[in-house]
C-alpha cells in the first residue's frame, strides 16, 4: 500500500476511529453546515465533498468495517517508519520532537499543497507523544511561524517552516526528510525521519 494514496476519513471528519455512529453524524452535520456551498461565509465545494465522502463510508457499517482494515494497515506502516526513528528510550529531545512534527507536516504539505493539515490527535498517534508533550512544541512552532492552524483546525507547515527545515541540516529527497549528522550516511536508518513508504 502506498502511504500517500491513503485517505484518512477519520482525519477528514475530525473524529476518532473509536467514534460511535451518533458522534460521526453529529460532527458531519456541524461540518456540512460550515462547508455547504450555500454558506456564503465558509462554504467550500471541495471541503464539503471531502467530508461527505468520508461520512458516506463511515456511516455505513459494512463500508466502515472494510475501511477500518485498510486504516489499521496504513497506521501500522506509519508507526513502523516513525518508531524506528525515535530514540530507544522512548523520550525524545525537544529538538527531535519539533523536527518530527515539522517532518510530518512537510510531507503532508508536499502531498497536498493547497489542503494540507494534520490535527493534534493525528500527530499524537503518528509520533507517539501525548498531547501534553506536543502542546509546548506546537506552541513554539506557531510562535516561530513555522506552522499555522488551518481552517479545519489542524496544523500545516508554512513557507518559513520549510525554510527552517532546509536550514536545519535536513536534506530533502523526494517525499522524505533525511537528517544530516556527522558520521551518519543519509542511507542510514538512524538518519531517516520519514521514509519513502513505496
Amino acid at each position: 500500500m502506498e502511504l500517500h494514496s491513503f485517505i484518512d476519513y477519520y482525519e477528514d471528519l475530525q473524529v476518532s476511529p473509536n467514534a460511535d455512529q451518533e458522534t460521526i453524524e453529529r460532527v458531519y452535520r456541524l461540518l456540512a453546515k460550515r462547508y455547504h456551498p450555500d454558506n456564503s461565509h465558509t462554504g467550500s465545494d471541495e471541503k464539503f465533498n471531502i467530508i461527505t465522502k468520508a461520512f458516506k463510508v463511515l456511516s455505513d457499517p459494512e463500508k466502515r468495517a472494510a475501511y477500518d482494515a485498510k486504516h489499521g494497515e496504513n497506521k501500522n506502516l506509519i508507526w513502523k517508519a516513525l518508531s524506528e526513528k525515535k530514540p530507544s528510550n522512548g523520550n525524545g529531545t525537544d529538538k527531535h520532537i519539533r523536527k518530527s512534527i515539522l517532518s510530518v507536516l512537510y510531507v503532508e504539505r508536499r502531498q497536498k499543497v493547497a489542503d494540507s493539515g494534520i490535527g493534534v490527535w493525528h500527530l499524537e498517534k503518528l509520533l507517539g507523544w501525548p498531547e501534553k508533550v506536543l502542546d509546548f512544541h506546537i506552541w513554539y512552532l506557531k510562535e516561530k511561524r513555522w506552522i499555522e492552524r488551518t481552517e479545519t483546525g489542524g496544523f500545516a507547515i508554512t513557507a518559513n517552516g520549510v525554510d527552517a527545515v532546509e536550514g536545519d541540516d535536513l536534506i530533502l529527497r523526494k517525499d522524505r526528510l533525511i537528517e544530516r549528522s556527522a558520521g551518519i550516511k543519509p542511507e542510514s536508518d538512524k538518519a531517516t525521519l520519514i521514509e519513502d513508504m513505496n
